[in-house]
């Protein structure tokens, strides 16, 4: 299927309108049409860097193949002319996944992957003409990008902050309209005093499981969050407030693993994604850890997240990390790498664990660090790192 080409189809409907802080949808599409003419049709192109917004935009006007993740270099040449189409079915931008279980892999996503995802997005949390979306992700991830792409298409507004400071973030919401964090970024936030942003819609969390005492805080101070599951290879975002994007299609294997089909998914077909989910009495789905960091212990099955979930609670934990460990007796033993915020002894947190889990998910270590976790761009955990 063809349809218009997206910057252009903006910069004619509102060409003053601003497309990226101050830079309007008419000066970024000069702009990128200039790049473009130094392009050739499907070349790998790489995008990122400072420039990656105009890269970004001309590789998709050329036809040629965005590549996240490396530096590209701004060229000129003679100007794209004329009007512009898209091919849904053809490849547009190379994305790297983040690697928190294995070596990151590159997923090619095509215009219509971008083009489903963005209306899926809109019809789930609405999109109106005035929307202001903050994007302080890394540009070289898909949450970044999707948000690029998506307001390009509705011809709305990103504020874009290319490096994160939670000074700047707070302020900045102060205009935002929508933002998109993950549970790292919303802590510092909430800690920096955030609260009751006038003009926020939704805070979009995704990235990492969301602490149900963080998503208390966040409801505390007024914050709208909006719990969010994604892939890179389903364009990011599959299911908000626990319900799939519209034409998106999840289901669940016997085991638990989540199943992802429709338009978003890169390459078409049904995406294994090795998470593993439930879905509660009211249809929504609750991811539950990832498949391959499922701690076998004495037979019985462990979740590293849900046990992560309850230590947080505890008032004297500010973080924590649970991984399997060889054990000769259980075959893994459950341990927990803590960081604190007060003082607490490790036999103190597995009896308040104790109560709260069956008795085989209680760590049988639990490790004190003054040393952040080790986490990802996107603010996934990196257990692997911990073993």
């Amino acid at each position: 299927m063809i349809v218009d080409a997206w910057l252009p189809r903006a910069a004619a409907a509102r060409p003053g309108h601003p497309a990226i802080n101050e830079i309007t949808y008419a000066e970024l599409e000069e702009r990128a049409r200039r790049a473009a003419g130094a392009m050739e049709p499907g070349e790998r192109v790489a995008v990122g860097g400072e420039h990656l917004p105009v890269l970004l935009h001309a590789a998709l006007l050329r036809g040629a193949i965005a590549v996240s993740g490396e530096p590209g270099e701004l060229r000129e040449g003679r100007p794209l002319e004329g009007p512009l189409t898209h091919d849904l079915d053809a490849p547009a931008v190379a994305v790297r996944t983040s690697g928190t279980t294995g070596a990151p892999k590159e997923v090619l996503l095509s215009y219509g992957n971008w083009l489903w995802s963005a209306l899926g997005s809109a019809v789930a949390l609405g999109h109106p003409p005035g929307e202001r979306w903050l994007c302080a992700l890394p540009l070289t991830h898909v949450g970044g990008l999707s948000i690029l792409l998506r307001s390009a298409i509705a011809a709305t507004t990103v504020l874009l902050h290319e490096r994160w400071s939670t000074e700047a973030v707070l302020l900045g919401l102060d205009d935002a309209t929508i933002v998109s964090l993950v549970p790292t970024t919303l802590k510092r936030l909430l800690d920096a005093g955030l609260r009751e942003p006038p003009a926020l819609r939704w805070a979009l969390l995704g990235g990492a499981p969301l602490p149900p005492a963080l998503l208390g805080r966040a409801r505390e101070a007024g914050v709208p969050v909006a719990p969010t599951y994604g892939l890179t290879e389903a364009c990011s975002q599959v299911t908000t407030h626990g319900h799939p994007l519209f034409c998106t299609r999840v289901e669940l294997e016997p085991d638990g693993e989540i199943l992802v089909g429709g338009p978003t998914v890169a390459g078409g077909g049904v995406l294994r994604t090795g998470d593993l989910g439930r879905f509660d009495g009211a249809g929504r789905l609750h991811v539950v850890g990832r498949k391959a960091d499922t701690i076998i212990t004495g037979g019985e099955n462990v979740a590293p997240a849900e046990v992560e979930a309850v230590l947080e609670q505890h008032p004297a934990v500010a973080e924590a990390a649970v991984h399997g460990r060889p054990d000769d007796e259980w075959g893994e033993a459950v341990v927990a790498t803590v960081v604190l915020s007060a003082a607490v002894t490790p036999e103190e947190l597995q009896a308040y664990v104790a109560a709260r889990l069956a008795p085989f998910k209680v760590p049988k270590r639990i490790v004190a660090t003054d040393e952040p976790l080790p986490r990802n761009g996107s603010g996934k955990l990196l257990r692997r790192e911990l073993q």
